[in-house]
């Protein structure tokens, strides 16, 4: 027998011959083709309905220009009225400067009267004219006229009616030439502030 032997169609009457050949699938059609599956449903935009037509905007009215004269009369009220606002503002400043300066006026007295009492006092005690005691009573002089510049006064009421609203009852005294109710002496004279009583007289009551 030869090297190459020579392959025989198969016998007719053989049960091989019979079976045909089972055909081989191609190896790379194989390994590329994939695998069969469902079919993908592509999403389905929908139509967008067309936007309704805008009518066009009217063109606006050009308003008619002011008039002079009314335009001039419109700044003159409202001059007269930021002059109205700053008069007003003006006066109002000058009542609360006021007040304040009259507190503070009648807090640095309230810090002198004693010293006005005591000296007082002394001079009452001296009795005698001296020099030194006139010395003495034109200071006393001297304070009383710059309290009056601010506004504060000395009220002595021996003879007045008693009022509680600005006199202190000391004491009580029976009294033939007094009427019941009358201040028949002042131990401490009483001071005002512009009208208001900064602190009030003490005094003796007749019954």
């Amino acid at each position: 027998m030869s090297e190459r032997e020579e392959t025989l169609p198969p016998d007719p009457g053989s049960p091989l011959a019979a079976e045909p050949a089972l055909e081989q699938p191609d190896d790379a059609a194989a390994g590329d083709a994939p695998a069969a599956g469902p079919p993908v449903e592509e999403p389905v935009t929908p139509a967008l309905e067309p936007e309704p037509a805008r009518e066009p905007e009217a063109p606006e009215a050009e308003q008619p220009a002011p008039e002079p004269e009314a335009e001039a009369a419109r700044y003159l009220e409202l001059a007269k009225r930021t002059q109205a606002d700053f008069e007003n503002y003006r006066k109002r400043m000058a009542r609360e400067n006021a007040v304040a300066a009259d507190r503070g006026a009648a807090r640095l007295a309230k810090e002198l009267l004693p010293a006005l009492d005591h000296l007082e006092l002394a001079l009452k005690a001296a009795g005698t004219e001296s020099d030194v005691t006139k010395g003495f009573a034109m200071v006393r002089d001297e304070l009383l006229a710059g309290l009056g510049k601010a506004g504060i006064q000395a009220f002595s009421p021996q003879g007045e009616p008693f009022d509680p609203n600005q006199h202190e009852a000391m004491a009580q005294q029976p009294s033939e030439d007094a009427a019941p109710g009358t201040v028949l002496e002042v131990y401490q004279q009483g001071y005002r502030a512009n009208g208001t009583v900064l602190r009030p007289a003490r005094v003796v009551v007749a019954q």
